[in-house]
């Protein structure tokens, strides 16, 4: 009917209700920070303040400073997810963002073992870190490591309190014709594989999207055990 409607051989009603364009994604105004360059040691830098910022007045100035520096964004994350500022002498040096894992991640479910079911029941106890990054200026050896390190310990407490539940792995994807995931690998994160390259639902075997390296680091000593309990752990 419609075509016949386009060739011009008979008229179509025209619709009742006009579909509207979905607003764009809005960017995170810009916020100015000292970018007065940092060249210390970590020594030097220290003490560095762990600030949990979403719903905090600090969120804004988390997702300004994603969006200026790093090279994929800021993107809303959906989910459960939290964000953080890492503050050295008052100033920002850092941010951290973790979310929702992915569902399905083939290097990653072959490497705990769990079955499907297991999957569904325990994936809110993986969590996802999607942003990690160092400010631009500041210029410390060993900085970017050394926040992971303390950030595997307070990301679980901090998820406890706001979501009632803890977390037994975290994951991350690396870009590897960007990065090769130095900083992970010194605090201790294991290379589990690569992606596929294509949605876990997409039709075809055909990649679809880059393919990165996948990283993993255990919150617990039995996180292969309670993650695959098919019957749901307790984080």
């Amino acid at each position: 009917m419609l075509q016949l409607h386009r060739g011009g051989h008979l008229q179509l009603s025209p619709p009742r209700h006009q579909r509207s364009k979905p607003f764009p994604a809005r960017r995170p105004d810009p916020v100015d920070v000292d970018r007065t360059p940092l060249c210390v040691s970590l020594s030097q830098l220290r003490p560095l303040v762990y600030r949990q910022v979403r719903r905090t007045e600090q969120e804004s100035l988390f997702n300004s400073l994603l969006q200026q520096h790093h090279y994929l964004g800021y993107t809303q994350p959906v989910g459960e997810h939290l964000k953080y500022l890492v503050y050295a002498h008052g100033r920002p040096v850092a941010t951290l963002a973790f979310s929702s894992s992915p569902r399905g991640l083939t290097c990653r479910d072959r490497f705990i073992g769990w079955s499907a079911q297991a999957r569904a029941k325990n994936i809110r106890f993986v969590a996802y870190n999607s942003r990690h990054l160092i400010m631009p200026w500041v210029q410390v050896q060993h900085l970017a490591s050394h926040v992971l390190g303390r950030m595997s310990r307070l990301v679980v407490e901090d998820w406890r309190l706001v979501y009632g539940h803890g977390l037994l792995y975290l994951q991350t994807f690396v870009a590897p014709g960007k990065y090769r995931g130095t900083c992970y690998l010194a605090a201790n994160w294991q290379v589990l594989g690569m992606t596929t390259g294509r949605g876990h639902n997409f039709p075809t075997s055909r990649p679809n999207r880059p393919i990165k390296q996948v990283l993993g680091y255990p919150l617990h000593k039995r996180f292969c055990q309670l993650l695959a309990d098919p019957l749901g752990c307790q984080g």
